[in-house]
């Protein structure tokens, strides 16, 4: 009996070993499976059926007002290698073509030479490894197409084992050009859109996923589209990129002069409230500018005096003053409650007895204070119902998300103390975004119908348009007639006569209002440490014909401080680059019709010059021989009635030819011809030649044409 309990016991024992040790082996094959060959068996998988694979579609475009590309996605690649797939077939081809291979990658890759990807690929080979990153960026489809042409890697991924890994990356063409207002997406692009454009039309841009499954078609794994992919509709925005360019520039060199530290311009079409340029510019640490936020659009700022011009169409419209109003505004100081109103130059001694025109011209925070508060003191409300008339307390409503709502106070709030009524008159103790000014302006400019900005005109699909966007009326009217030719004659002289005079141009005329103002520093107030400053200045051009609006906002620290030499010269700048860019002369105007006009025309090959002019029916005076097949060189001069070619027969091969008065072309063709090396310095025709015409000829100098 204890022998048979003893062979039972053995037995157990054995069992639980083979059953222990099995156990053992399945963890270890599962662990190899699971890591060591995981790729391998992943594309196993992929050959055979696959059920409800989702397939991205392409994301739409987004397109400037004229056509160009603002933001598109592009693929991007990472290269990998799997050095089992093929066998050994592959691994000789590889080791073989190794030199060729690296060579290529260099070529394509210059950062990293042959002999570094030839170590790195020995590495992976050596490894056994089956995704194995070639080189460690993502490239452009070019590139990518460029190295799938090298041997092995031109096989398919199961026979030379080359295979890539996509992503949809967003692009912007036009770099930091309106950057923020276009908007970003996620670095996962599943993800969705961060702001700006992109997320505003989102459900547009992304189109609809589509649906495959894999199957075994005729013994071969095809797949079958279920739903097709619905690629994403292109949006058509308001924005020039000429004009955007125009802003920027403009802008970021005031932003760099006077070091300020944030600097909005943004530039509307006064009929169609199209935003043609919006530039949101911020200072980093490393000292230079970036599109961050979209200022524009968020900021709550206290606007100054650009807000003088509201106060003032108020009491024009509630008949209290009219443009002949006269204020004594003294020596520029004059106590309001116990607190001093000051005027810019009340060191300089103040403006005295002047009337409502030149309060604005010249900003006197003391004229626009001293009526508002005379007229409004016992009702207040009645002020804040006059502008509200106008809709300047109005939010937006805009296509783009993150727009601040105007802060304006009524006396039935907290803290409405007797001192906020003249306060707020000249633009302090309210808040408003940058682009809400810049519509309240655009109002006066368009007749007093305030229109809703606008970012994007439509959404296009294959060339039909989708959904197109209208212009949206704010209010129909701010203002009567009759105020609005008092205001719109006001800001005309406050840039022609009064302190914007840097916004006005020669050219056209232009009307506005500048602005400047302390920088609350919350509940420190305006008077801890540093003062900060915003300038800004806001006006419309042609103010007879007006076509577009413009607002230019800057922030920067400390004294001087000037909305007119700082905003108002910017502006100046923009207006007058945007107004040469849309001028449209008729060149029939150009030409005296009771003359021939006779171009001026360069030395060179008179053959050629000869059939050219013929061409534009240009009369011409020939002085030289043709003969069939030969070049005729020579000079031209312009006569009353003609162009006169000057031909010189038999130049002599063995002295250097003049090439005075020629285009670059023809002087580098006819001195290469003597044998003779050529440098160019400058544009335009010959003025001069390092070695003089008539010197001999002596092959392989070098002559250096200086062109102006």
């Amino acid at each position: 009996m204890a022998v048979n309990k003893k062979n039972i016991m053995t037995r157990y024992f054995f069992v639980v070993l083979v059953m222990g040790l099995l156990g053992i082996a399945i963890v270890v094959k599962a662990a190899i499976i699971m890591f060591a060959e995981r790729q391998y068996w992943q594309d196993v998988a992929d050959r055979f059926i696959k059920e409800n694979v989702t397939v991205k579609p392409n994301r739409g475009n987004i397109l400037s007002s004229d056509g160009k590309l603002m933001a598109s996605s592009l693929p991007e690649y990472r290269i990998y290698m799997d050095f089992k797939a093929g066998g050994v077939t592959k691994d000789t081809m590889l080791v073989n073509h190794m030199n060729e291979i690296c060579e290529g990658l260099h070529k394509i890759f210059p950062d990293k030479s042959a002999a570094e990807f030839k170590s790195h690929l020995q590495k992976g080979r050596k490894k056994g490894s089956r995704n194995y990153l070639i080189y460690p960026k993502r490239i452009s489809y070019i590139q990518y197409k460029e190295a799938k042409r090298l041997p092995v890697f031109n096989l398919n991924k199961y026979k030379g084992g080359f295979h890539e890994q996509v992503y949809n990356q967003r692009k912007k063409p036009f770099g930091s050009l309106a950057a923020r207002t276009l908007g970003d997406l996620y670095a996962d692009t599943a993800q969705g859109a961060k702001n700006g454009i992109e997320l505003s039309f989102d459900t547009l841009l992304k189109g609809r996923d589509g649906i495959t499954h894999r199957q075994k078609v005729m013994n071969k794994y095809l797949n079958i589209v279920d739903i097709a992919p619905v690629d994403g509709c292109d949006i058509i925005s308001t924005l020039d990129v000429g004009m955007q360019d125009i802003c920027e520039k403009a802008l970021v060199d005031k932003l760099k002069e006077i070091n300020a530290t944030v600097g909005v311009a943004v530039l509307m079409e006064v009929q169609t409230g199209e935003v043609k340029a919006i530039v949101n510019m911020m200072k980093a640490n490393d000292g230079n500018y970036y599109e961050m936020r979209n200022n524009a659009i968020s900021d709550m700022m206290e606007p100054g005096s650009t807000f003088k011009t509201a106060s003032i169409m108020v009491a024009l419209e509630d008949g209290k003053i009219t443009p002949e109003t006269e204020v004594d505004t003294g020596n520029g100081i004059m106590m309001m409650y116990g607190s001093k109103m000051r005027d810019h130059n009340w060191h300089r001694g103040g403006y005295g007895k002047i009337n409502v025109t030149r309060i604005l011209e010249v900003s006197s925070n003391v004229g626009v204070s001293y009526l508002i508060d005379k007229h409004y003191k016992d009702n207040p409300q009645k002020y804040v119902d006059g502008l509200k008339r106008m809709s300047i307390d109005q939010p937006l409503h805009l296509q783009i998300s993150g727009e601040g709502k105007p802060n304006i106070k009524g006396p039935k709030e907290r803290y409405f103390a007797k001192t906020t009524l003249p306060w707020m008159s000249i633009g302090y103790e309210t808040q408003v975004p940058p682009l809400n000014i810049l519509t309240f302006y655009n109002a006066i400019a368009n007749n007093g119908v305030m229109i809703r900005p606008k970012f994007v005109k439509a959404a296009v699909k294959d060339g039909e348009v989708i959904e197109e966007y209208p212009t949206e009326v704010i209010n129909p009217k701010i203002c009567s007639d009759r105020t609005l030719t008092q205001i719109r004659d006001i800001l005309e002289k406050v840039v022609s006569q009064g302190l914007a005079k840097p916004a006005g141009s020669k050219q056209f005329s232009v009307a506005g209002k500048t602005g400047t103002a302390q920088v609350s520093q919350g509940t420190a107030g305006y008077k801890n440490g540093r003062v900060n400053y915003l300038v800004s200045f806001c006006g419309y051009f042609p103010a007879d014909a007006p076509k577009y609006s413009c607002i230019v906002s800057i922030q920067k620290p400390g004294l001087p401080a000037s909305g007119g030499l700082m905003a108002g010269s910017v502006f100046g700048k923009i207006a007058e680059r945007v107004y040469a860019k849309n001028l449209r002369f008729d060149i029939r105007s150009a030409i005296d019709s009771t003359s021939n006009v006779i171009p001026p025309v360069k030395a060179g090959e008179m053959n050629e010059a000869f059939q050219v002019l013929n061409s534009l029916k240009v009369p011409v005076q020939k002085q030289f021989t043709s003969k069939k097949g030969q070049e005729v060189w020579g000079h031209t001069q312009a006569a009353p009635n003609a162009v006169v070619l000057q031909g010189k027969d038999g130049a002599n091969p063995d002295l250097v030819p003049s090439v005075i008065g020629m285009g670059a072309k023809d002087a580098v063709y006819l001195l290469e011809s003597k044998g003779l090396k050529v440098r160019l310095n400058g544009i335009g025709k010959v003025r001069n030649q390092s070695i003089p015409g008539g010197n001999r000829v002596v092959k392989g100098q070098t002559v250096t044409l200086a062109l102006h």
